[in-house]
Parts: C-alpha cells; structure tokens; sequence
C-alpha cells in the first residue's frame, strides 16, 4: 500500500508528501506537519489526512484545526 499526506489549508489543497509504501514514515510526517498547522498563525482552517492510494484515510488519521470559532456541524 502507498501512502501520502493530503491538506486543505484556508481553502486550497495540497499534497503535503509522498510516503511510498513507508508507513512509520507517513503517521511520522502527519503528526509534524499537525502540529505545524496547529501553530501557524496564517492557518484559519485546515483539514490534514493520511490516505492511501485509494484516498482512503489510513487509520482514522485526519485531524481539523480550527483558529478562531469552529463552524457550527462540524
């Protein structure tokens, strides 16, 4: 299985790395780049996840950051 870490950060998205078939590799560089976003300044709202080569979330791992007040439903 290949993995890659995926973001929508104020809107646009991004692939944030390509992991090949390292997972330690991928949950490694999920966890810093959540906590890049969790203290970034310019972050209002991002939506970061480790997929699959389906786009499938790996491991229930996606976290929603949210500067200022969280929208209402989510």
């Amino acid at each position: 299985m290949r993995y890659a870490i995926i973001s929508v950060i104020n809107g646009n998205f991004k692939i944030e790395a390509e992991c090949g078939t390292n997972f330690n590799q991928a949950m490694t560089l999920f966890h810093q780049k959540c906590a890049t976003f969790w203290n970034a300044q310019d972050v209002e709202k991002c939506c970061i996840k480790v997929v699959d080569e389906n786009l499938e979330t790996v491991d229930g791992k996606v976290e929603y950051i949210y500067h200022g007040e969280e929208p209402e439903g989510e």
